[in-house]
């Protein structure tokens, strides 16, 4: 393979022996070099309070690779080639001293890529650091998302940022914007008349959005209980999603022209106001329950748990969007933890004919769907009516799937991580995967209205089972429509 003009660079992670670096960036950095996608001068700088010798981090990044890249993966050469690209430096972000030795190290390396695998309150310390030392002019900075809490604290952290580092050289990931189904639904939808002629109100009766995580909150108690499911999940990934699929088309791929049809999107969220929450709003909790046939916690009873907390693991909404293409079609979105399966899946329901011409027992069963599966396995499968074989079968009818599945059409079982495509694209200085400031700041607008309204009718979340789908009132959300939740036992 060649190396698809990615630019010879230096990959600077700060926070690098976090648990993010060690299961998501190195495997994925890792891939890109075993598929011969880096070029030879590319260098990996590890930056971290608790770096130690060469050798003995040399040993943690390796078994790191060994934990989280499958065995078949693992190509001896290429884990060699891996390691000589990688240096470290013990460093404090916060210490002036600490950025004149990281500048004297990088004196002639070019380009750098800068990612911050580090809580959001040290970007801004961190730009003021590279700028310190005359970094900044040659840095490409990649934030991880969420970016603050609020619309307040994301403009605080943004405004921080952008004094040193214009939007054009600044990457803010969504990881979910780098899945291959989910690039797919730009081309499923733009690239096929079939799809783009029916895909507004008149032919869509409603949309789902659900990610599911089997899950719970992974030690991470301290930043989970200030944050909830809701600016967790549902501000960035959920939005995203909902943005991809409702936007109008871009006058070209470019990145703003994308970026700008999703910002419509988001303006045009109808505000869910106090009075409106208890018809499209559902909050859960999870008790203790049974995932995979083994006894998990409850919420409060994690560690470190506070026992009157009242922070949602679950969060299920009906939103609409308030546009011409869009008006009267419904948006159910869900997402929670410690649910029956890890799943990310979005389910276009298509209205039924306007005339009908079969058996009337049968009319129930039309129902045409487009499943898009993000993960475990990511697949497009659309659901269609056919008749049944047989001479005695008459013209009765059946429900069918017209599938693609991603591993068997392209004839490997590998699809690659989000994360190495977005590295990919930092490197090659590609922006349309990442997400702009005003786009994160009309996100958090709406999603604090509605947490405002929520913290005014002070109502606890419900409790739901852990191995369930989630609180009863979630059902009642969608079946006061007259629908289900698509594919829940």
């Amino acid at each position: 393979m060649t190396s698809m003009n990615v630019e010879t660079c230096t990959v600077v992670i700060f926070g690098a022996m976090g648990d993010l670096a060690l299961r998501k960036l190195f495997p994925a950095l890792y891939q890109l070099d075993r598929m011969h996608l880096l070029p030879d001068g590319v260098r990996i700088m590890a930056l971290g309070l608790e770096i130690e010798t060469e050798a003995t981090e040399n040993a943690r990044i390796i078994g790191s690779l060994r934990r989280f890249v499958p065995a078949e993966e693992l190509d001896e050469d290429a884990l060699g080639r891996f390691v000589e690209r990688l240096c470290y430096q013990a460093m404090d972000f916060l210490l002036a001293e600490d950025y004149l030795l990281l500048a004297d190290r990088l004196e002639g390396h070019g380009q750098l890529i800068a990612y911050f695998a580090t809580p959001a309150a040290l970007y801004g310390s961190i730009c003021a650091g590279l700028a310190g030392v005359d970094l900044a002019g040659r840095t490409r900075v990649v934030l991880e998302k969420p970016i603050g809490h609020d619309l307040k604290s994301s403009r605080v952290i943004n405004n921080e940022v952008a004094q040193y580092f214009p939007e054009d050289r600044t990457y803010r990931i969504d990881h979910y914007l780098g899945k291959e189904t989910v690039q797919n639904l730009v081309a499923l939808r733009f690239a096929n008349s079939l799809f783009e002629t029916q895909w507004n109100h008149d032919y869509i009766s409603h949309v789902e959005i659900t990610v599911a995580e089997q899950v719970g909150i992974e030690g991470r108690w301290g930043y989970f209980d200030k944050a909830g499911q809701l600016r967790d999940m549902v501000q960035n990934h959920l939005l995203q999603l909902l943005c991809l699929l409702a936007m109008d088309p871009p006058s070209d791929l470019s990145a703003d022209s994308i970026r700008d049809e999703k910002v419509k999107v988001l303006k045009a969220l109808a505000p869910i106001n106090p009075s409106l929450l208890f018809g499209q709003v559902v909050r859960g909790q999870y008790v203790k329950g049974y995932i995979q046939g083994q006894a998990v916690p409850g919420y409060l009873d994690e560690p470190n748990a506070n026992a009157e907390s009242d922070t949602e693991t679950f969060v299920a909404l009906r939103v609409e969007v308030r546009n011409w293409r869009w008006a009267g079609v419904p948006f159910y979105l869900r997402t929670g933890k410690r649910m029956p399966e890890k799943l990310s899946q979005i389910v276009i329901h298509f209205k039924a004919p306007p005339h009908y011409i079969f058996a009337a027992e049968q009319r129930p069963l039309i129902d045409n769907k487009l499943i898009i599966k993000l993960q475990p396995n990511e697949s497009i499968t659309l659901q269609v009516m056919t008749k049944e074989q047989g001479l005695d079968k008459g013209m009765q009818l059946r429900g069918g799937p017209l599938q693609l599945n991603f591993s068997d059409a392209f004839g490997t079982s590998r699809v690659p991580d989000a994360y190495e495509r977005l590295l990919l694209e930092v490197m090659q200085g590609k922006q349309n995967l990442f997400v702009r400031k005003d786009e994160i700041e009309h996100a958090w607008a709406w999603c604090d209205q509605l947490i405002s309204g929520m913290r005014a009718q002070g109502e606890s979340p419900k409790p739901y089972v852990a191995g369930s789908w989630g609180p009863t009132g979630s059902i009642a959300l969608i079946a006061r429509d007259g629908r289900n939740w698509y594919g829940d036992a």
